[in-house]
């Protein structure tokens, strides 16, 4: 299978200066039946996740992004966006990270970022907040949503990570309790996108058993590391018609981490 790309395209809709802020009729949504939690900036940092930076050099390469995704996820009525790659350490979680601040940041969206690797649970470790329970409690031991959901302090960005190593995920994940799910979250809230941050595809099944459940998938690439072979590999492994294109990651140069091809 050749190598796609996302097309480079002018921005569309309109983005409002901090998360939530914006003139108009909006109106925040609650946050009353979520955890609240507060991010550390210097946590942050470490893991390169720049949603709550005002300008760093790398947010109109995530603006990019988002635009692309945007525009082909209103052409399809797509808004469940699963974010995998080959292998380990490519950069899938920050890039899902970052990405759900991006939508969270859109005035017309509100963001659910849930940390589908249920055989390490990193979402929240990235952002620097414990948490006991995950999407694997929920289909483990029925725990109800509103007690897995944290709301980090950014308008319109909820998380749901967290939670004890699970051996089984390939069947949770392809669960048909998991298709109930997703399609809850897909159809539940108007205007809202959800991203999965989801195990690499060459080394476990979880992300092939995932991904029909899925709109489409994203794919990152670590620059100088993923081999082209690895990457033609695993991309053969999800429904052609899902794939939405690929994250260039860790790209060297100066005041730039992030691009795409």
């Amino acid at each position: 299978m050749g190598i796609h790309a996302l097309n480079n395209e002018h921005m569309s809709g309109s983005e409002s200066a901090l998360p939530g802020s914006g003139d108009g009729g909006w109106k925040s949504p609650s946050y009353s039946e979520c955890r609240s939690i507060t991010l550390d900036q210097d946590v942050l940092d470490e893991h390169k996740i720049i949603g709550l930076l005002p300008d760093p050099p790398e947010l109109d390469h995530y603006r990019l992004l988002r635009t692309q995704i945007q525009q082909r996820a209103m052409a399809k009525g797509w808004n469940t966006i699963m974010v995998t790659s080959a292998h380990p350490g490519d950069g899938k979680t920050v890039t899902s990270i970052n990405l759900a601040f991006m939508f969270a940041r859109e005035y017309d969206y509100t963001a659910l970022l849930v940390d589908c690797d249920l055989r390490r649970q990193s979402v929240h470790k990235y952002l620097g907040y414990n948490s006991a329970a995950g999407i694997g409690d929920y289909l483990l031991k029925d725990t109800p949503l509103n007690d897995l959901i944290v709301w980090p302090g950014v308008e319109k960005l909820t998380i749901i990570s967290g939670g004890r190593i699970i051996r089984n995920s390939t069947e949770l994940l392809g669960s048909p309790k998991m298709k109930d799910l997703v399609n809850e979250m897909k159809n539940r809230y108007e205007n809202r996108f959800i991203i999965f941050d989801v195990p690499p595809l060459l080394v476990r099944s979880d992300a092939v058993a995932f991904a029909p459940l899925v709109d489409a998938v994203l794919f990152v690439v670590a620059a100088g590391t993923t081999p082209i072979f690895d990457v033609q590999k695993a991309i053969d492994l999800i429904p052609r018609e899902k794939f939405l294109g690929f994250v260039l990651n860790k790209i060297k140069g100066k005041g730039s981490y992030y691009g795409y091809y």
